[in-house]
């Protein structure tokens, strides 16, 4: 049973539970001893820590990123919370839930990927099919994919996110292109479920959030784009006959421009109906969850009815919701007689 989350610590309280360790650093202060600073984490937040009187060895010991149990103290330091550590050391197996040190959706994981199977499985051409389907035969992938973050800080950044943000922006494709009948749904359905699911190599996510090297390097728009050409190899074998060349180019095309624009790390421009329509949607999803976040969140971290200024947003955003739904309370009904055709309706009073 965990004491306490970060977030709700002040100065003076004691600690000793698990941790997330992640920056670990050793510097030496003015009298040449060592010291070792990180920083320290739940699902809550994270803080500054600090160790003094430290060694070469003892930092040696420390993962990079991984869980550690901590003992010390929280001390004010210009007006933040800081940990002081006293005692570091490994974790007792069974002492600790993940889902405690990571933030994790609060949706049912299980009941999302049955979902976003579903809706694949919607697929009606054959040869899109055949891709998808390969993906979805992919174990690991699919184990990550359920497990990812959609971001590292912006937007759905929690165990569980990539898969939430798929399935939302897959539900929102779904029902726009019935209003769109010249749009092809098989292609934009598919596209959103692939857009972001290389991140789940691009991204790590173990015991914290970061970047891989190869995601730092060619990063997910390009990989996703390199792993449905292999795919696609795959998809032709299961079905014993080739897969149209110009449907792979053109699911590649929706990957390399789902950012819409070069300056948001597009390699290219939406140049189809259904890239704009995937750059779209998913964007929407990406920006609402980071909308509704920053305004509608508990914890959102201004108060009165403005936020601080958003960078994504380029302003200061208006936090209440000024219409919520009014409760009515459900009288019951009262039969009535119908005076011209002598049957019998109902009415609420």
């Amino acid at each position: 049973m965990r004491r306490f989350f970060l977030r709700f610590a002040a100065a003076g309280d004691l600690i000793d539970d698990v941790y997330v360790i992640t920056n670990k650093q050793i510097a030496v202060t003015s009298s040449g001893k060592y010291y070792i600073k990180c920083f320290l984490g739940d699902k809550t937040c994270q803080c500054t820590a600090r160790m003094w009187n430290a060694s070469k060895e003892m930092f040696a010991q420390l993962p990079e990123s991984g869980f550690v149990h901590v003992r010390g103290r929280l001390e004010n330091y210009q007006g933040n919370n800081q940990i002081i550590v006293e005692f570091w050391g490994p974790p007792q197996e069974n002492s600790y839930h993940v889902e405690d040190l990571m933030p994790t959706t609060s949706k049912d994981i299980r009941q999302m990927f049955t979902r976003v199977v579903e809706l694949c499985e919607s697929l009606q051409n054959r040869h899109l099919a055949a891709i998808v389907d390969a993906f979805i035969a992919d174990d690991e992938l699919m184990t990550n994919f359920r497990r990812a973050p959609a971001a590292m800080s912006f937007h759905h950044s929690y165990i569980g996110g990539l898969l939430e943000h798929t399935l939302n922006a897959m539900e929102v494709a779904d029902a726009v292109a019935k209003f769109y009948p010249r749009l092809s749904r098989d292609l934009v359905v598919a596209g959103v479920f692939l857009h972001d699911l290389a991140k789940t190599w691009e991204l790590k996510y173990a015991t914290s959030f970061g970047y891989t090297d190869g995601g730092q390097l060619v990063g997910h728009i390009v990989k996703i784009a390199l792993w449905i050409e292999d795919k696609a190899k795959l998809a032709a074998q299961q079905l014993g006959e080739e897969i149209p060349r110009p449907l792979i180019d053109v699911l590649q095309h929706i990957m390399l421009s789902h950012h819409g624009e070069p300056q948001f790390g597009a390699a290219k421009v939406p140049a189809t109906p259904e890239a704009i329509a995937v750059h779209m949607i998913e964007n929407m999803d990406a920006k609402l969850m980071m909308a509704l976040c920053s305004t509608r969140d508990d914890e959102s971290p201004t108060e009165g009815n403005w936020t601080e200024y958003l960078k994504a947003f380029n302003v200061r955003m208006y936090k209440p919701d000024v219409a919520p739904a009014d409760i009515v309370e459900e009288t019951p009904a009262i039969m009535i007689t119908n005076p011209l055709f002598g049957d019998v309706i109902s009415k609420k009073r």
